[in-house]
Parts: structure tokens; C-alpha cells; sequence
């Protein structure tokens, strides 16, 4: 067996290449709404960091099988061990500290493309999952939320930290403190979802918004990425540095003289990523 074929042999997430230089994550327990279990989160390890060390792999689409995107942690399940932990508030944070936790710091740290093709439900720690990604293109029957509150359970599995990021922190805080959950539409006008198109076009939506960038420069991408990020609690003249240190490598790449060709010859830019 090859080291690749290992890779097949996850239990709760599948791996597809899906386009050239594009692999669409599931999740993949349709049964449970794809609600994350230790399983999941260790699977799920394995693969962002797989797709980390590939760099014929430039952009990753993460969805989920079957109705839903992800209906956060599987309380109600028959994972033994997250029972067990469960039922205790210092077992709790071992658990969250061991795996989703692990799950969203992985997911925040790639510098390449991720976009989430949200169908169905993403609520509690699916819609953590969710804003990772730099895009999120919903269905418009998605479902969207925080639904903690409702069982007497906090944000804890990232959304504290991302919901207000996004959101702003009165809007956060009235739908962790109220449960709410919120169709598409309004998911956007909150900031959650940056697009939403009818469900049947979802996957190809996503997938097309893959492609397009994959096919740009993977380098100049990643740096990009990582300016963006950086420049959001960065002063002025620390992101004006950082972006000065930066060009002095992407400027002179062959990505860049590959495309200062293409545009004087008229043609689509073919871009290494060197």
C-alpha cells in the first residue's frame, strides 16, 4: 500500500480531487448531520494536513455529505469517549483542547485558499468550522447559528473568538446568548456567508470559485493571504514593511515573470508556483 492510498482510509472524511489543483474536503457522517466526534476532528487533522504539504493541491473546498454542513459536536452520539468527557466540566475542556480546538487552529494557520460550500445546517462549532474558510458560499436553504445556549453549553469550540471577528460583538453575542439561527439570507446580510445560490448550484459555484483560484499565482496567494491576515491587527507601517519584504521575492518569482509575459503576449498566465 502507498502512502497515498493511507490517505483513503479515513473513517469520517473524504478526500476528492475534484478539479486540477483542487480538493473538495467532506464531511462524512451524513447519518449524524455531520456533527464532529474525536474520530472526525483526528481525520480531519490528517487531512488539512495533507493539503498543507501538497503544493499540487492550491485550493481546499470543505462541505459536508449528505443534508447538512456540520450540526457542531456530536453530544447524542455513540462515541464512548466524548460521553464520557462529556459528563464532566474538566473532561469537556480536555476534549475541546485535544480536537476541534486543534481543528480550528490547523484550519486558521494554512496560508492557502479555503472555502466553505455550506449546505444545510452549520450551527455551534459547524459554523466555527465554517469561518475559518476566506469564503463562505451557502445554499440558500442553509442554516446558520449558534445553538449553545439552548443546552446550557457556551461557544467553546472557536466561535468566541471568530463570531465577533465576523459579526461584530453585539450581533454575536444576541445569537449565542438567544440560540438563534438564521436562514441564508440573513446569515449574509450578518457577515456570515459571503455568497448565497440556489442549492442545486452550490457545489459548482464553490467549485468554479476554486478553480479561478487555483489558477492564479499559488505564491502570490499564500503571501497575500498571510498580508491580509497579519494587516488586520498590524499597524499601518508594520503592514507597509511586511508588504516591502514581501515583494522582494514575489515580484522576481517566475510566477511573475510568467505573467508579465502572458499579459505582453495576450495568453492566460501558466503559474508553478516558483
Amino acid at each position: 500500500m502507498s502512502g497515498d492510498d493511507l490517505f483513503d482510509e479515513y473513517a469520517t472524511v473524504r478526500w476528492e480531487d475534484a478539479a486540477p489543483n483542487v480538493v473538495r474536503l467532506w464531511l462524512d457522517r451524513p447519518d449524524r448531520m455531520n456533527a464532529y466526534d474525536s474520530q472526525m476532528c483526528a481525520d480531519l487533522r490528517a487531512a488539512i494536513d495533507r493539503f498543507d504539504r501538497d503544493d499540487t493541491v492550491r485550493v481546499l473546498v470543505l462541505t459536508g455529505a449528505g443534508r447538512g454542513f456540520c450540526a457542531g459536536g456530536d453530544i447524542g452520539g455513540d462515541d464512548p469517549r466524548l460521553a464520557a468527557e462529556l459528563a464532566g466540566q474538566l473532561g469537556r475542556a480536555q476534549n475541546l483542547k485535544h480536537d476541534l480546538h486543534a481543528v480550528v487552529r490547523d484550519l486558521l494557520a494554512l496560508d492557502k485558499p479555503v472555502i466553505a460550500a455550506v449546505n444545510g445546517a452549520a450551527v455551534a462549532g459547524g459554523l466555527t468550522l465554517a469561518l475559518t474558510a476566506d469564503l463562505r458560499v451557502a445554499g440558500e436553504s442553509a442554516k446558520l447559528g449558534d445553538t449553545s445556549s439552548r443546552v446550557g453549553l457556551l461557544p467553546d469550540e472557536g466561535g468566541a473568538w471568530l463570531f465577533p471577528r465576523v459579526m461584530g460583538h453585539g450581533a454575536a453575542y444576541r445569537m449565542v446568548a438567544l440560540g438563534e439561527v438564521y436562514g441564508a439570507a440573513r446569515a449574509r446580510e450578518l457577515g456570515l456567508v459571503d455568497e448565497v445560490v440556489p442549492d442545486g448550484e452550490l457545489a459548482q459555484v464553490a467549485l468554479d470559485l476554486a478553480s479561478a483560484f487555483a489558477a492564479r499565482s499559488p505564491l502570490a496567494l499564500r503571501v497575500a493571504k498571510r498580508l491580509l491576515r497579519d494587516g488586520a491587527t498590524s499597524t499601518l507601517e508594520q503592514s507597509f514593511s511586511d508588504a516591502a519584504l514581501a515583494v522582494m521575492f514575489v515580484n522576481t518569482s517566475e510566477d511573475a515573470q510568467e505573467g508579465l509575459r502572458a499579459f505582453r503576449e495576450k495568453r492566460a498566465p501558466d503559474f508553478t508556483g516558483h
